[in-house]
């Protein structure tokens, strides 16, 4: 008879441990129909792992790949922000201080111009 490791080098075959039996996985379908095995019997790629362990691994992998992807872009976009938030804010800055700057100047003249030239 055949065995789990001579089984699963076909990856189109999936190894039933109740059975011992190789059978061709259901392409048809995502996931196994439990008549044909048992998540919890059915092997698939590794002999040491069951399908719905396989499953649950993957699953939570690529939750954990998405999620940091997300964080991320997050980031990048939140620094992106923040340093298009300082340059506006630094130009902003600057715009007030020459404001002032041409307000006081304007004071000065107005004063000049009233009392004439002291100093």
């Amino acid at each position: 008879g055949t065995s789990c490791d001579d089984c699963l080098k076909n990856v189109t075959c999936l190894w039933c441990t109740t059975t011992k039996s190789c059978v061709t996985y259901p392409v048809g379908t995502i996931l196994p129909p439990h008549s044909l095995c048992e998540l919890n019997d059915a092997r698939w790629g590794l002999c040491w792992m069951n399908f719905q362990t396989l499953i649950i691994t993957l699953s939570v992998l690529g939750a954990v790949l998405i999620i940091a992807i997300m964080v991320c872009m997050f980031c990048c976009c939140k620094c992106e922000n923040f340093g298009n938030d300082m340059n506006s804010f630094v130009a902003h800055g600057e715009m007030l201080c020459l404001h002032r700057r041409a307000e006081m100047n304007k004071r000065h003249q107005e004063i000049r111009q009233k009392y004439g030239e002291l100093f």
